[in-house]
């Protein structure tokens, strides 16, 4: 029902994110084992922001800032990411738009990497659902990801925040 209707795709925006991700990692031009250093950019966070509580200075590995941005919808996660790409989050959503229509994406519009409401960041049930399909075929090998109940960082325990993989075994 209204499958092209814009909307605020608010976290399902990290499909997005992952998908550039992936893309970078497919290319080399990250690897899963490089470690990045969050910028102060990267850690400000508003309010109840998701994230998986990044330390300033702390390098981490980008095969776990993608367990955050996938399983806890980390923020902080999405921009570190997002700056080891493209140097800033709204140079990195120009990447997003320009993937966004090669995939055909014809009713969505990126502002940044995190889903934080911005007058210009929206989509559409039918496009979400061409960039999940996308994903599905484009990168399998990180499928998985997706199915990951909890995962434990900075010795905080941290759960899945889509409720379907808690009511269907």
């Amino acid at each position: 029902h209204n499958a092209d209707e814009r909307v605020a795709p608010a976290s399902l925006t990290k499909l997005m994110t992952a998908y550039v991700v992936f893309g970078a990692l497919k290319q080399g031009k990250l690897s899963l084992q490089q470690r990045l250093t969050p910028s102060a950019y990267a850690l400000r966070l508003q309010n109840e922001e998701p994230r998986m509580f990044l330390e300033a200075g702390k390098e981490t590995k980008v095969k776990e800032l993608l367990r955050g941005l996938v399983v806890q919808s980390a923020n902080d996660a999405a921009r570190v990411l997002a700056e080891a790409i493209a140097n800033h989050e709204i140079a990195f959503a120009d990447l997003m738009n320009s993937e966004a229509q090669r995939l055909g994406m014809t009713n969505s519009h990126f502002a940044n990497a995190t889903g934080v409401p911005e007058e210009q960041h929206y989509s559409s049930a039918r496009d979400l659902a061409l960039l999940a399909a996308s994903l599905v075929r484009d990168f399998p090998e990180f499928y998985s990801l997706y199915a990951l109940r909890e995962y434990k960082y900075n010795d905080i325990n941290q759960f899945n925040r889509n409720r379907l993989l808690w009511l269907d075994p």
